[in-house]
């Protein structure tokens, strides 16, 4: 018989993941998902006018030296959201920010920065320096939107944990 540091009729939230920190290839076969590290090959050039961003770096360098980044909510305003924001008008799509979500008693909370386009659909968790508990947040919250719990209908689901200068991405595989 397995131990599960999840207990079956509790009730969690995203965050919760967080704050448990439990090993991640338990936490993701409690739910019936598997977990690998795999390198991911991006596009040799992208398909994007960078041109549009040129200005993007000068903003963030500047906040950089004028905010004070020692804290999430300073980090997310100041580094991240203005790339998402840059992003978002370049595709013509919505930033959804605290996003709520809920499958079930285990599967609910807000998600920082959800985007969807199409069949693909991307969330953004920002966290502070603990990226490996982000990433297990993140794992969840992937789960959560898998095509079988009926809550969105996306084929192909990225999710990032930043901590602004530095980031983990994942992939869910359908």
């Amino acid at each position: 018989m397995k131990h599960f540091i999840i207990e079956k009729d509790k009730s969690y939230t995203f965050s919760d993941y967080f704050k448990l920190d439990p090993p991640i290839r338990e936490l993701l076969d409690y739910f019936g998902y598997s977990y690998q590290i795999n390198e991911y090959q991006f596009p040799e050039k992208a398909p994007t006018d960078m041109q549009y961003f040129s200005g993007l770096h000068k903003q963030l360098k500047g906040h950089i030296q004028y905010v004070n980044l020692n804290n999430e909510i300073a980090r997310r305003e100041s580094l991240i959201a203005p790339v998402l924001f840059k992003v978002a008008l370049y595709l013509k799509i919505r930033v959804d920010i605290e996003y709520p979500v809920k499958v079930n008693h285990q599967l609910k909370g807000k998600i920082d920065y959800f985007m969807r386009r199409e069949n693909n659909l991307l969330i953004v968790e920002a966290k502070k320096a603990d990226l490996q508990r982000g990433f297990t947040q993140l794992a969840v919250e992937l789960i959560a939107l898998d095509p079988r719990h009926e809550f969105v209908s996306c084929a192909c689901r990225f999710g990032r944990v930043t901590a602004s200068f530095v980031d983990y991405f994942g992939m869910k595989e359908m």
